[in-house]
């Protein structure tokens, strides 16, 4: 027989083939469109919006994703339709049908359906020994007659194989079953001898990727045609947080993985370091871990790592001092210096001294995380150290649970339960997240259920999992409606939960007047996440609970009797009073500047560009550090954790701007406007006339103040003059969850808060950066102008860009207009909530007025009389008008 006749290659195909033969390159599987990995994904799958899921198959298969990987698992999906519709989808689209597909799931009813409808020869991920023989000749001859190829597990009825002898033993007991049984083609068939963790501090772990390497190089000598694939990613979950440590080894165990035999795998290329350039001194540490040169392998490399994390190399000599301490002090050290290189070490020697692990946790660990709670309540230690003290203790728990459940012992006694969460139609979760890693540090078990939360959810968790508290979250005016509503309907369920609110629409006053008075039982207003734990510990501690309550009831009635009972006779005007006493301007001697451009324009600028209009001191404040910036970096008390914050967020940025975590998109209008009905701004648009509605301030002020409406900035339409007025949204929030998500999966509750803050400075910069270029080329009403950055912080320019739900215009149905002139959520793929926030949360939106006149301001209380002129305006219902500008409507 000649040479060659024989060879059998695995071949796969979309609307092209693809043929793995030994000259291949390694086949890279892309996962972004699988519901477990990606937020984002699952998001858009949810809410059904899969014109935009298909943008992330799309993207994977235009970076390189020779294969994709598509899983539809999640307990509140369809998985059966959502595999279905998607796969259709893609098959009428030839960008990303040209590529083959990998359904992964682990319900088969899930992967037969995607088998149903897979255009071309797909991939099956995945199936194994794991539930017998029967059940695994059943699914291998279903796949076959299919005509798919098929990942094998390494896994059997006693588990998953961890080492050598186990990996090939049921490697080659599934090849034979296959092969000589199923009559399956060998070439289709594929095995994952599973890739774990290497360097965790357990000796039965060191030869984790040896053993791979081993079983890759037997199974391909041994089960001929066979192909080996894996989860690159897991050989490093050891060094969590520090990248170039994980991409050296990802690019070392590729290495060799690939000399053994590997033909496909997921690995994200942008966490893969190029093996020549990987730094020779880390390239000796890595490989001694991953080949098993060395018995003190680990603890060099560990060693090492930390020279690696960040820009600065860390002082060898202050390691060795606090790590000669007793254990007990380096776990102290550690959680109070954020420090988690160590913890595993550490932890597996207190355990190994208790008698339980679970006594780690209550006796070791918590011992350090009362140090944090004490210096964080006295002011010496401030939160972005107490988040990264968090990030240390889930790192030491995550190590512990599955030594407590071989053990059989229940979780450690917690200090109580609480479930937060965003409330129904707000996107906002920043604060919500630092008061659930400060309520976490001080022992309380916490239940996130991140934002957008229905009030049903919010009850049924609440009631499902027994909470002790549970907390809302708001930023925008119509999430307090939210709580009201939802303080009701517990209330009618004679539900007896107290509940913590908090956000920055939210305040004492409105909890005490409106919420309070809706639920029989405690509702508490929490000002910062420095009080969360106060409040908490005295709403469960049995010696505190009761005196506490009867305080904060007596406190809120004795509030709300005054707010209620206080004089309403100041004075306000009537609206058309009001109108009367507008701000005037010269129209006469008032001449428009004709933009330059008149239409919609989409924006796309680079990240890197935006960083010279970041203003950094609202960043500090969302971390409760509270000063300007740049003085807040030399301040007395806050300077030095300002300047560590300072630190990590340049570097952050650094891999933001270079590596292209988030994508900035834009978009403005400029349009022929003027004003009409004294409120009104009438703007003329291609597809024709579009109103925006102002709100006019009414209250009466000192001798000669006029009572403003943003109307009074744009040339009345009597006048005959043409003004003009412009629109904006822009967003760098895509990218940002996600980020935000693999730093969660990694229990990295610090980055994951940082990504999320530095995600929403860069749009605040993104629409300062747009105002500037339309004040100086698209409209170009101030070509002159030259501004510092502080200058432009302090807005020392001509014109404004106010935008809906501030103070000047806190309506927030405006926005709906802003979506319909732009066309955004098509053109850039900003969407609005029920309630009108912007998602993704790191959006902006507005205005544009070029009158140099135009000013900011607070538009205040203001009439019922002008509430009903609002409704008539808009054409809503007197009730509705009231629930949107509820916080502005005078008593």
């Amino acid at each position: 027989m000649k040479e060659g006749v024989c060879k059998k290659y695995l071949k796969l195909s979309g609307l092209e083939p693809l043929i793995v033969t030994p000259e291949s390159n390694f086949i890279n599987v892309g996962e972004r469109t699988n519901v477990t990995g990606s937020r984002k994904f699952l998001r858009l799958i949810k809410e059904e919006k899969y014109d935009e899921a298909l943008d992330i198959a799309r993207q994977q298969v235009e970076g390189g994703a020779q294969i994709i990987d598509i899983n539809m698992d999640e307990g509140m999906l369809d998985g059966v339709y959502a595999m279905t519709k998607f796969l259709n989808l893609i098959a009428a689209e030839p960008d990303i049908a040209r590529v083959p597909v990998m359904v992964d799931s682990s319900k088969w009813e899930i992967i037969e359906a995607g088998l149903k409808v897979i255009q071309g020869k797909g991939v099956v991920n995945s199936i194994s020994l794991k539930e017998g023989e029967d059940n695994f000749r059943h699914q291998a001859r279903l796949i076959k007659r299919y005509g798919a190829a098929v990942i094998v597990m390494a896994f059997d009825e006693d588990g998953q194989a961890d080492t050598y002898e186990r990996r090939i033993e049921i490697c080659k007991r599934s090849y034979d079953i296959l092969v000589d049984e199923v009559k399956f083609p060998a070439e289709d068939i594929i095995f994952d001898p599973n890739i774990f963790p290497v360097a965790t501090g357990m000796e039965e772990h060191r030869l984790n990727a040896l053993d791979f390497f081993r079983a890759t190089k037997w199974i391909r000598e041994n089960l001929p045609h066979a192909g080996i694939s894996g989860g690159v990613s897991n050989v490093s979950f050891s060094f969590r947080g520090n990248d170039t440590v994980r991409e050296a080894m990802h690019s070392v165990f590729l290495y060799y993985a690939i000399q053994n035999g590997m033909t496909m795998g997921i690995v994200n290329p942008e966490m893969l370091e190029i093996y020549d350039e990987i730094d020779k001194n880390l390239l000796e540490h890595v490989e001694d871990v991953i080949l098993n040169r060395r018995d003190d392998a680990t603890e060099r490399l560990l060693d090492l790592a930390e020279s690696f994390k960040g820009d600065f190399k860390v002082n060898e000599k202050a390691i060795a001092e606090w790590r000669s301490g007793s254990v007990q002090e380096r776990l102290t050290h550690s959680l109070v210096k954020g420090i988690d290189e160590f913890i595993e070490n550490d932890v597996e020697e207190a355990r190994k001294d208790a008698l339980k692990a679970i006594e780690v946790i209550e006796v070791n660990l918590m011992a350090g995380m009362n140090v944090v709670g004490d210096l964080f309540g006295s002011g010496k230690m401030f939160l972005p150290q107490v988040v990264k003290s968090a990030r240390v203790m889930k790192k030491a728990v995550a190590y512990l649970l599955p030594f407590i459940e071989e053990e059989k012992v229940g979780k450690s006694s917690s200090a109580g339960k609480v479930l937060m969460a965003t409330v129904k139609g707000d996107v906002h979760d920043i604060g919500k997240n630092i008061v659930a890693v400060v309520l976490g540090c001080n022992n309380f078990e916490i239940i996130d259920l991140g934002v957008m939360v229905s009030p049903e959810k919010i009850i049924e968790t609440a009631i499902r999992e027994n909470v002790d508290i549970i907390g809302l979250s708001g930023l925008i005016t119509p999430s307090l409606d939210e709580m009201v509503y939802l303080a009701k309907e517990m209330d009618k369920l004679n539900i007896q939960i107290p509940i913590m609110i908090g956000g920055a629409t939210t305040s004492r006053a409105h909890t005490a007047v409106k919420i309070a008075p809706e639920y029989r039982q405690t509702v508490v207003h929490v000002n910062d996440a420095s009080r969360a734990v106060t409040v908490a510990s005295n709403l469960l501690q049995t010696e505190t609970k009761f005196s506490y309550v009867k305080g904060i009831r007596e406190e809120y009635d004795k509030l709300r009797d005054g707010y209620l009972n206080r004089s309403r006779e100041k004075n306000f005007h009537a609206i058309e009073e009001a109108r009367k006493n507008k701000f005037k301007i010269d129209w006469e001697a008032f001449e428009p500047v004709k933009p330059n451009f008149i239409g919609t324009k989409t924006i796309s600028v680079d990240l890197a560009e935006l960083i010279d209009f970041i203003d950094w001191t609202p960043f500090f404040q969302s971390w409760q550090l509270f000063g300007k910036y740049p003085a807040i970096l030399t301040d007395e008390v806050v300077g030095e954790e300002a300047t560590n914050l300072f630190i990590d967020a340049q570097a952050m940025l650094k891999k933001i701007t270079s590596e292209k975590w988030f994508t900035a998109k834009g978009i403005l209008g400029i349009f022929p406007a003027n004003q009409v009905n004294d409120d009104d701004i009438e703007l003329v648009t291609s597809n024709g006339v579009e109103n925006f509605l102002t709100l006019r301030q009414q209250s009466q002020k000192t001798a000669g103040a006029p009572n403003i409406a943003l109307s009074d900035f744009i040339v009345p339409k009597e006048t005959g003059k043409q003004d003009y007025m412009g629109c904006f949204c822009v967003s760098t929030g895509f990218g940002v969850d996600e980020k935000a998500a693999e730093f969660e999966k990694e229990l990295d509750d610090y980055n994951a808060i940082l990504v999320k803050a530095l995600g929403d400075r860069f749009a605040e910069a993104f629409a300062e950066y747009l105002h500037l270029k339309v004040r100086k080329e698209i409209w170009g009403y101030a070509s002159n102008e030259s501004l510092s950055n502080h200058e432009l912080i302090k807005e020392e320019y001509k014109g404004i860009r106010p935008a809906p739900g501030y103070p000047a215009c806190p309506d927030h149905l405006e926005k709906p207009t802003i979506w319909k002139l732009l066309n955004v959520e098509k053109e850039i793929g900003v969407t609005l909530t029920e309630s009108m926030a912007m998602w993704p949360a790191a959006s902006v939106s507005g205005y544009y007025f070029a009158n140099p006149q135009s000013k900011y301001f607070g538009l205040g209380k203001i009439k019922e009389d002008q509430v009903e002129d609002y409704a008539k305006r808009r054409n809503i219902t007197l009730e509705e008008a009231t629930k949107w500008l509820a916080p502005n409507i005078a008593d």
